[in-house]
């Protein structure tokens, strides 16, 4: 699916995004974004912000620009921003190829978000450039399972999830951040190797 198709998806679905996302809030995401979010500081970039759901969770001396290709989730990220009182930098941004200078953002925060990328790794590595060398780039992700069984389900069904959603869901996360040579700082598994909270760096920079 080209970036024009998932675009035109979202912006058809962003009104139903919050409601089909709750299940998985109430199960445990909420929670994950506050424990990863906390690790947020300084020049802050959120990729692929969708509705704005990681906004309640970022610590209040964040200075947040956020962007997305969709113009109606960007809506109703403004939206969330403004009930909250909270000051973002909005951008319409392409995850491949950020409209952003190099080493601009002490952070680059993305969610839910390499499941629907054309290129993952191409956006990833973006992510990396713009961030500065110490910098972190956190992610909350989901992926194929690593219990066998739900993953080859998952593997089923993938092709059909996608075409209704643009999202592939049997993609493996910790195997595409491997991919960019990101140096990976932190990684944690949960909910049947589900979902993933990472954490990493650009590329031979320190470390933990």
């Amino acid at each position: 699916m080209t970036g024009a198709e998932i675009r035109r998806k979202y912006d058809g679905f962003a009104r139903w995004y919050d409601f089909a996302e709750g299940l998985a809030e109430l199960l445990g995401v909420r929670r994950l974004r506050h424990a990863l979010l906390r690790g947020a500081s300084g020049r802050v970039l959120e990729v692929a912000v969708g509705t704005g759901n990681n906004f309640p969770c970022y610590p209040g001396t964040c200075r947040i620009t956020a962007g997305d290709c969709s113009a109606a989730m960007l809506g109703i990220a403004r939206r969330r921003a403004g009930r909250l009182r909270l000051p973002v930098r909005f951008l319409s941004l392409d995850a491949e190829a950020l409209p952003l200078r190099a080493r601009a953002f002490d952070t680059v925060v993305s969610s839910l978000s390499l499941c629907t990328f054309p290129d993952p790794v191409a956006a990833l590595r973006e992510m990396a450039r713009v961030c500065r060398p110490e910098g972190r780039i956190l992610l909350l992700e989901h992926g194929r399972s690593d219990r066998g069984w739900l993953g080859r389900w998952q593997d089923r069904s993938a092709d059909r999830h996608a075409k209704r959603l643009g999202c592939h869901w049997n993609r493996d996360p910790l195997e595409i951040v491997r991919g960019t040579g990101l140096r990976l700082i932190r990684a944690r598994r949960t909910f049947f190797g589900i979902f993933h909270v990472l954490e990493a760096m650009p590329v031979g920079k320190g470390g933990a």
